[in-house]
């Protein structure tokens, strides 16, 4: 684990730029806190910050902030851990990471269209905890805890000890038992809350449990551990994770300003235990729907041996108007990395339907029109080209019977 060294000046919520952004300096109140502590997963997650008077110590919170943790009440708490909290502005309300993380009045206000459940995956839970939506895979829920609670959360209903949802160990089984009984499924991605939080031994049991289903082909983590808490990606934990290959993680970045050190050398080791790595962004309005912003977290995400994945329309949760982005704007974003940057920095831009719909891709439209056997394209520089298609052309004679224009 690299050890930080605090730049001469370099804003934590800055844009990185072709170099990469060094490690914040630790805020005042971890100041004096050895390495061997700082650098425990253990206890980033015991000294989270969770309530007011914690947050007040660090941050310059303004009135609305204030008011808005104060009347948290049985909403989406408040956690956040010293490592992500040293990217935070302190001076500065508009530091992206700030806005995905103190809550603010906004979330208070309910349009018409938000839902409680945006995804509809309490109607497609067919065990508790187990989600069956596509044919052949499954989103297993494992636990509900997460080591920081984003404020745009589809899962806020359920996570951070919300009623009416369990994530109990025995329910475990009782999903594998499921998995074991459907032939169909082959891809199984365990989510939560954010499973990396589970120790070592109950994530092998997990993995293992699932590994030993024989039509199980693929098994899937989806964690903002890596950004939030790297510490947590240890050698043990990589020893666990790459006895169940083929196994793939899904990691959750949503700005450049995340790509420090650590959580670089956190992505490494696991591409370094063989692990296929995917980001997940959430599209959110003034925090990474600039094009600047996105080509910035894209480029830095390959360097550090993410392949961007999906990039996310923020979905209608309860409260997150302030957070969602016109449907145009990803697809401008889209369009602003296609063909200016390498290809496998371009996400695939996506809409959850509402209501159970599944993921649905967005994209701007590169097909301009068909004339008989002619498409008409445009490439990335609006170019116009048309394209020959000899699948459109009649149709050949059988080569192994007659003319058909020949008659009988």
């Amino acid at each position: 684990m690299s050890q930080y060294t605090p730049p001469a000046k370099a804003p934590p919520c800055a844009i990185s730029g072709p170099g990469l952004l060094p490690s914040p300096p630790r805020p005042a109140p971890w100041r004096d806190v050895p390495d061997g502590l700082w650098n425990d997963w253990h206890w980033q997650v015991r000294n989270a910050l969770r309530h007011l008077e914690q947050l007040e110590a660090l941050v310059r919170l303004t009135d609305d902030e204030r008011q808005a943790i104060a009347a948290l009440g049985s909403r989406l708490p408040m956690s956040i851990t010293p490592f992500y909290a040293a990217l935070i502005e302190p001076d500065d309300p508009t530091c992206p990471i700030r806005r995905t993380l103190i809550p603010t009045t906004a979330e208070h206000r309910l349009g018409p269209e938000e839902l409680n459940d945006p995804c509809g995956e309490d109607a497609d839970t067919v065990v508790p905890g187990l989600v069956h939506r596509y044919p052949d895979r499954v989103l297993f829920l494992a636990v509900g805890t997460c080591a920081v609670y984003c404020r745009y959360c589809t899962r806020s209903r359920m996570v951070g000890g919300a009623e009416g949802y369990s994530f109990r160990h025995r329910q475990w089984r009782q999903a594998a038992d499921y998995i074991a009984a459907h032939p169909e499924i082959r891809d199984v991605l365990i989510s939560g809350g954010d499973p990396l939080l589970l120790d070592d031994h109950l994530l092998d049991e997990l993995l293992s449990m699932l590994r030993a289903i024989p039509h199980v082909e693929i098994i899937r983590i989806g964690t903002k551990i890596p950004a939030v808490l790297p510490q947590r990606i240890t050698p043990g934990l990589t020893e666990v994770l790459r006895k169940y290959h083929p196994f793939m993680m899904s990691l959750h970045f949503i700005h450049p300003a995340e790509l420090v050190p650590e959580v670089r050398e956190a992505c490494e080791r696991l591409a370094d235990a063989g692990i296929p790595l995917g980001s997940q962004t959430v599209l959110l309005k003034g925090i990474n729907d600039d094009p600047a912003v996105m080509r910035s977290l894209m480029h830095g995400l390959l360097r550090s041996r993410v392949k961007p994945y999906y990039l996310y329309q923020c979905d209608p949760i309860q409260g997150s108007a302030h957070f969602r982005t016109p449907v145009r704007r990803g697809i401008e974003l889209i369009e602003n990395l296609r063909g200016h940057t390498s290809g496998y920095a371009v996400p695939t831009f996506v809409i959850d339907g509402p209501g159970g719909g599944g993921k649905i891709p967005v994209g701007p439209n590169y097909v301009l029109g068909q004339m008989g056997d002619q498409w008409v394209l445009r490439n990335y520089a609006n170019r116009v080209y048309e394209y020959h298609d000899p699948a459109l052309e009649a149709p050949e004679a059988d080569p192994g019977g007659a003319d058909p224009a020949a008659g009988g």
